[in-house]
């Protein structure tokens, strides 16, 4: 009767669902031509029985990449099939040339499934972090295909949900093989739900064994020497909407004692790039942006407008902050700074990444800002102190170093499975 209710919802509101996904807005990319992907009309693939790896958006993208790399070196022969719902997303996907074949993951109408499964024929179907949909679960049960949850979290919010409708997590967790858990406490939560032990295991969090490539730190230290080799360089990453204008008011602040520091702004998401620039200019900052290339000496604030240089934008600057934890959001990913060996500054709303920020907190590599007094009053601090800075790095580093390790039990998780 569950099933029967949230497929007639699901087609009652798909027209609003479909307007979310489609609808034009300036600076979101297009998904062009491969829109009826989402439909489960995609084309037959060449490949052979692969496996089915989803990786909803951008973060589960990356997570999954040097997992796939891995699973690529222990199967060579072992053909990947990688579905991301996003287009940006699947911009990350396609760094990964042949390693891979993209396409675009049906929405969770059960005839789209059905249609994505047969044409595909996949062996088995690994899911990044927990991207649970009940008619995908089904259609994968009705076929008897594994399905592994790998890098899984639980926050203790979700499980408070799960728990009022614990009728809708057993129809979801019926037709799962195997959940691979980042920590204890997210396996403990999925236990406390009813899913048997055998089921779980705890592997650790994929994205600790995050690794930068040379080329990176070179393209970052290049960039640094192009913002300014000597001005104090801070970075906001993965910013959202109610959270810039916190940030450019410690940055007003900040200009006061330091002059020279500058601002790496990189909003979240590309429809905000324009906006965002806006934003900068009517609050009468000097803005250069990252697609024009243009920089000057008296520039206060660089608009970070492109998908995919994070990484570099994180190597050219002294200290991060790292977004979406000013306002009620949950917060991102801090390992990316920290494997780069930035001290790190994060907002209050961390739910998202809880147990990874209490560990940096604990170790010292982050620190907790409330609003735009406390970010520029932390700024001036570490900028004040690079003896400070550099210790908090360091520190950041230790715990990224401390808790590698994860893509090992992984693979292990998941050739256990195929076997």
């Amino acid at each position: 009767m569950i099933i029967i209710l949230y497929n007639l919802l699901i087609h009652l509101i798909s027209p609003l669902l479909l307007g979310i996904l489609y609808w034009p807005k300036k600076g979101k990319p297009s998904f062009g031509k491969r829109w009826p992907e989402h439909l489960g009309l995609i084309p037959t693939t060449t490949q052979i029985k692969p496996v089915w790896l989803h990786a909803v958006s951008v973060g589960e993208m990356v997570a999954a990449t040097p997992l796939i790399k891995a699973l690529k070196v222990e199967h060579p022969e072992l053909p990947i099939l990688v579905t991301t719902t996003t287009r940006t997303g699947a911009d990350i996907a396609a760094k990964l040339g042949d390693l891979i074949e993209h396409r675009y993951a049906p929405l969770d109408f059960p005839w789209a499934i059905a249609l994505f499964l047969r044409r595909v024929q996949p062996r088995a179907l690994l899911i990044m972090e927990t991207e649970l949909w009940p008619n995908w679960l089904a259609c994968c049960g009705k076929k008897q295909l594994p399905v592994l949850v790998l890098n899984a979290r639980l926050s203790a919010r979700s499980a408070q949900r799960y728990q009022r409708f614990h009728a809708i997590f057993k129809l979801l967790s019926k037709n799962i093989s195997h959940i691979a858990c980042q920590h204890q406490a997210d396996a403990d939560r999925f236990a406390a739900l009813g899913l048997a032990q055998e089921k779980l295991s705890v592997t650790g969090s994929i994205k600790f064994d995050i690794e930068y490539s040379d080329e990176v730190r070179q393209q970052g230290k290049t960039l640094r020497e192009q913002l300014g080799a000597a001005r104090p360089v801070w970075i906001a990453a993965s910013t959202h909407e109610g959270e810039d204008e916190q940030l450019l008011a410690a940055h007003r602040t900040l200009l006061q004692t330091l002059p020279e520091v500058l601002l790496i702004l990189v909003p979240r998401h590309p429809q905000r790039f324009d906006l965002v620039a806006q934003l900068v200019i009517d609050q009468n900052f000097t803005l250069s942006r990252r697609t024009e290339k243009a920089l000057t000496t008296d520039t206060q604030v660089y608009l970070g407008d492109t998908m995919g240089e994070l990484p570099m934008m994180l190597a050219a600057a002294d200290i991060a902050f790292v977004g979406g934890s000013l306002i009620e959001r949950g917060g991102h990913n801090l390992l990316e700074p920290a494997a780069l060996g930035k001290p790190i500054l994060t907002g209050p709303s961390t739910f998202n990444f809880s147990d990874i920020t209490q560990q940096l907190i604990k170790a010292n590599g982050a620190v907790v800002v409330n609003d735009a007094e406390q970010v520029a009053q932390q700024l001036q601090q570490l900028f004040s102190t690079p003896e400070q800075a550099n210790k908090m790095g360091h520190q950041a580093l230790v715990v990224v170093k401390e808790n590698q390790g994860a893509l090992a039990n992984t693979l292990a998780v998941i050739n256990a499975q195929l076997a």
